[in-house]
């Protein structure tokens, strides 16, 4: 279908954008980087957004500001900025000063100095560098969970030893008074009743998941009443868990295979290091009983009982539950996933997209 838009209709679609007052940027706009940024554009008042498809990410953290500064017009109505941490916004507002008296809000998905690499001198120091400098220049920074904000701030002088001599000193303690913690908004679907049968193929996955003689990593899977939804994401999991040392251009920032990136068997595996398990609420808020390994984000969200420290533990978890399959079927999650929905979250966003007359950049 081909639509067609007069020129006067582009003149006022312009003119409307000039005359918002929060600013949306998005340099990876795919997952949940595109979630959050529709959500907020259609609930919240006066947005306009600006963004780069999902796809070289990498290139995206280097190079993103440069087309921003091209692509974003001027307007006198601008009040706030917020942006992800794809974005590296000191290069923004250095190369667009108008939009340096903005309050800026920079919010974190993933932070690049924690995700695993084989070897320390495999990182690549930009991409944490970046995300340093840019919370440097914001007025607020926002993490989707406790567990990203402390992994960050408290890996920043560790991370700043790789700079050879003359390194920076207590960057933390100038960024920490900055921070927040702020949940991912999820739009949870509406459930009306738990499905009444249980599959389990734990059996069918024994040989990859359940393997004791190669030690295998943690991994955090949903077991569902749902037959086409038994184990979710199979490698999700663990800050032990090694990335590949030079990750693949095509994987997103947070180490997964980007979207739309098209087949491949491995096109359905999730980052390994999980900062916000957002689609782990959404199984769970549908009936799926968890089991998550006691390291990264899950202990700040399920309870003990959901939670092993091994292998070995995790063995014995899926060995009980394939004996006795009645205990998912009739158990209810103890976690209270509406704490984590747009309805309880929004006026937390409203609230940090709000611009004080007060406001000094």
């Amino acid at each position: 279908m081909c639509v067609l838009f007069s020129s006067k209709h582009i003149q006022e679609e312009i003119q409307n954008s000039l005359s918002m007052s929060v600013l949306l940027v998005e340099a990876f706009y795919g997952g949940s980087h595109k979630q959050l940024i529709d959500l907020l554009r259609e609930n919240v008042d006066d947005c306009v957004s600006y963004t780069l498809p999902a796809k070289k990410w990498h290139w995206r953290a280097r190079t993103a500001a440069l087309y921003f500064m091209q692509a974003i017009p001027a307007s006198p109505s601008y009040r706030v900025l917020f942006a992800s941490s794809v974005l590296n916004l000191s290069e923004l507002v250095a190369l667009r000063p108008d939009l340096a008296t903005l309050k800026k809000v920079l919010y974190f998905h993933e932070n690049q100095l924690v995700y695993p690499v084989r070897k320390s001198q495999d990182r690549d120091f930009q991409y944490g560098y970046n995300q340093v400098l840019s919370c440097l220049v914001a007025d607020v920074v926002a993490f989707n969970s406790s567990f990203n904000m402390e992994s960050f701030l408290s890996s920043i002088s560790s991370f700043m030893k790789m700079i050879p001599d003359h390194r920076p000193k207590d960057l933390d303690k100038l960024i920490r008074p900055k921070c927040r913690v702020l949940h991912f908004p999820i739009q949870f679907p509406h459930v009306t009743s738990r499905p009444e049968v249980l599959l389990s193929p734990v059996e069918e996955e024994k040989e990859g998941l359940l393997s004791l003689s190669s030690t295998p990593a943690p991994k955090a899977l949903c077991l569902s009443p749902e037959p086409e939804a038994a184990i979710l994401d199979q490698r999700e999991g663990t800050g032990q868990a090694e990335a590949p040392s030079h990750p693949r251009e095509e994987r997103g920032p947070g180490g997964g295979k980007e979207e739309g990136d098209g087949g491949g068997e491995e096109s359905h595996v999730r980052p390994l290091h999980i900062v916000w398990p957002h689609r782990w609420l959404e199984a769970v808020h549908c009936g799926c009983y968890p089991l998550c390994p006691k390291a990264l984000v899950y202990p700040e969200i399920f309870p003990e009982e959901y939670l092993y420290s091994t292998p070995e533990q995790l063995y014995k978890k899926l060995q009980g539950l394939c004996r006795r399959p009645y205990v998912v079927r009739r158990h209810h999650v103890k976690v209270d996933t509406s704490s984590y929905s747009w309805t309880a979250l929004k006026e937390d966003f409203r609230s940090l997209l709000a611009y004080k007359e007060d406001h000094h950049p």
